[in-house]
């Protein structure tokens, strides 16, 4: 089959990969270079030292091209909703100009198969820019739907520019989507969420995967019943999730289990959770490597209960042939059997119980374990993700071009 060239719009740079969302550019890339297709990238960056990442993928892509993102306030989002260019034609409408000028640059430097956003809100203003050519835009998650599950939660008292945030959202998600080839998200909640919004919309949902090589299970169990959470703690949701793990579902299991110890790993840890911190609970921080902590743990516990898109530490998890207790929501996007490949609970009291099981169920917890790396290694792993996007850049070049 013919090479395909790609040029790849991002919200982001493909690193630093505790940020969740850089998984599928950086991974992606990874797997189609690899194939030989090429790949240029323009991504937006937020911080100097994105710049000195660029060595960490710079072989997977032909050409890179970082661009500070502009700031973009609810004045101006309010102005693009209901002015006359929700979708600019030109360099001075849209919030960077210096995208769209990079953008059209690319396109006249050569023939692109397939022309990829990848982001929302950042990059959608770029649809007339790249519509001459197939295309598709990959928002990860609903965001409209994320904000429907954190107002959901009984406990917390949420603002009113929150709820007058959600309603601006909805309006945008109806909009900001239409008109490009295909609308790519990671869950079928996710899809389920945008098609509500704007039935029209020609949506495709592929999961994000993992690197079944780097995240190999050693074989071995740990001695002791040490539970695990990981995440990224910039993540609203994460920190919720964590304080949760470690303020009530912990001090329970250890009624019952006196030698059990947590570990929550991952980047910043706001103030609240480092003072959580003591002899049985560990906060890292950001680590080089999460393994080892995967290796040392006994149980994974995900007790998230907002939030939205697919669930990477489950996956991670998952692969590392780790017993999983988690909620419902921590599952979306993945196509889990509760007591088959985890155990799926939805209160704080059924998670205590399901840990205590599992640690006290050794047979259970190791057949548990054994299912769910059996079930990554035959759907999720990155080189099946990128099987999946290669097909869909094809059938959309081919319907361009007027083949099909």
């Amino acid at each position: 089959m013919s090479l395909l060239d790609v040029l790849l719009i991002s919200r982001c740079p493909p690193f630093p990969l505790y940020f969740g969302d850089r998984l599928i550019p950086y991974h992606l890339a990874r797997q189609l270079s690899a194939r030989h297709h090429h790949i240029d990238l323009v991504a937006f960056y937020t911080k100097p030292e994105d710049a000195a990442d660029i060595p960490r993928y710079e072989r997977f892509f032909r050409h890179i091209q970082l661009i500070r993102e502009p700031s973009r306030g609810v004045l101006r989002y309010l102005w693009r909703l209901y002015g006359e260019h929700f979708f600019p034609g030109k360099a001075r409408e849209a919030w960077s100009g210096e995208m769209w000028q990079t953008v059209q640059e690319r396109i006249f430097s050569g023939r692109y198969d397939v022309i990829q956003l990848f982001g929302g809100i950042q990059v959608y203003e770029y649809r007339e820019a790249v519509k001459a050519y197939a295309n598709l835009i990959v928002p990860y998650e609903s965001y409209s739907l994320y904000l429907e599950h954190e107002l959901a939660q009984p406990t917390r008292r949420v603002p009113f520019v929150r709820r007058a945030e959600l309603s601006m959202t909805r309006r945008y998600e109806k909009r900001m989507f239409s008109g490009f080839d295909q609308v790519v998200v990671v869950a079928q909640a996710d899809a389920d969420a945008l098609h509500q919004i704007n039935s029209a919309l020609p949506i495709s949902v592929i999961p994000n995967g993992v690197d079944t090589d780097y995240f190999t299970p050693n074989g071995q169990e740990p001695d002791e019943p040490a539970l695990l959470f990981i995440g990224n703690y910039d993540y609203a949701p994460n920190v919720e999730a964590a304080l949760q793990l470690a303020r009530h579902i912990f001090p329970a299991v250890k009624l019952r289990v006196p030698q059990a110890r947590l570990m929550l790993v991952g980047n910043a840890p706001p103030p609240v959770l480092q003072a959580l911190a003591s002899a049985d609970i560990d906060v890292t921080g950001t680590v080089p490597d999460v393994r080892p902590y995967y290796e040392q743990a006994l149980i994974f516990v995900s007790p998230l209960q907002s939030g939205a898109g697919i669930k990477n530490k489950i996956l991670e998890a998952m692969a590392m042939q780790k017993a999983i207790v988690a909620t419902p929501l921590s599952c979306d996007g993945i196509d889990l059997e509760n007591e088959k490949h985890l155990l799926i609970v939805d209160t704080s009291e059924a998670i205590v119980k399901a840990i205590v099981r599992l640690i006290k169920d050794g047979a259970l917890r190791q057949r548990i374990a054994l299912a769910s790396r059996q079930l990554i290694e035959s759907r999720y792993t990155w080189q099946r993700v990128a099987t999946q996007y290669e097909t869909l850049y094809r059938t959309l070049a081919d319907r361009k071009a007027g083949r099909i």
